[in-house]
């Protein structure tokens, strides 16, 4: 996955509740055998009405069209467990989420798949939304690194928690598989010394 280091763009807030991942990922984009064409599919029925863009949908919206940021609601992604929401989030460009709960398995899959959540206290969700809905203070940097979101013009900085090791593989870029083959030599050691220890083991 790629890594996620320091990232500056444009923030969306997109407050509503329980956004599920039917909304995220309508069923009729589940039909493929890859990953291919999942961005259109992303918010496809709030982004588009009869075929044509909804210019009532944020995304749409001057000053948001390319947003790589989504300020957004309660127990974001609750719904169905399809990990095509998080490929369609990142292939429309998004690399992080900021709110204050999101759906385990959603988080999960966003985890997996190098897509940060970020949760904090609801009063400074609110607060970060409201800023970002003004289309000329809209822009924010999430330093991984720092754990910390600078907004409002860089004017103002907000720190977040994230577990160390879901840290490590943002700024590493290692998925699940990279990260157990960092001990790949361990293992490897493991093994040969438990197939001496019992030989008797095919």
């Amino acid at each position: 996955m790629n890594p996620f280091d320091k990232v500056t763009g444009v923030a969306a807030p997109m407050m509503a509740p329980n956004v599920d991942t039917d909304v995220i990922m309508p069923k009729m984009f589940l039909k493929g055998v890859d990953r291919s064409g999942l961005g259109e599919g992303a918010f496809n029925l709030l982004r588009f009405t009869d075929g044509k863009l909804n210019p009532d949908f944020i995304l749409n919206r001057d000053g948001y069209r390319d947003a790589c940021f989504l300020v957004v609601g309660p127990n974001f992604g609750c719904g169905s467990s399809r990990e095509h929401a998080v490929w369609g989030l990142q292939q429309l460009g998004i690399r992080a989420l900021i709110g204050t709960s999101f759906a385990g398995i959603f988080n999960d899959n966003c985890a997996n798949n190098g897509l940060l959540t970020i949760s904090l206290d609801p009063a400074v969700v609110s607060e970060l939304a409201e800023v970002v809905a003004d289309g000329g203070r809209n822009d924010l940097t999430v330093d991984l690194a720092a754990q910390a979101i600078r907004f409002d013009r860089a004017h103002r900085s907000i720190a977040f928690d994230i577990e160390p090791d879901r840290k490590e593989a943002f700024l590493s870029g290692r998925d699940f598989i990279a990260s157990t083959l960092v001990f790949a030599e361990d293992i490897r050691a493991f093994e040969a010394k438990h197939r001496a220890e019992n030989p008797w083991i095919a």
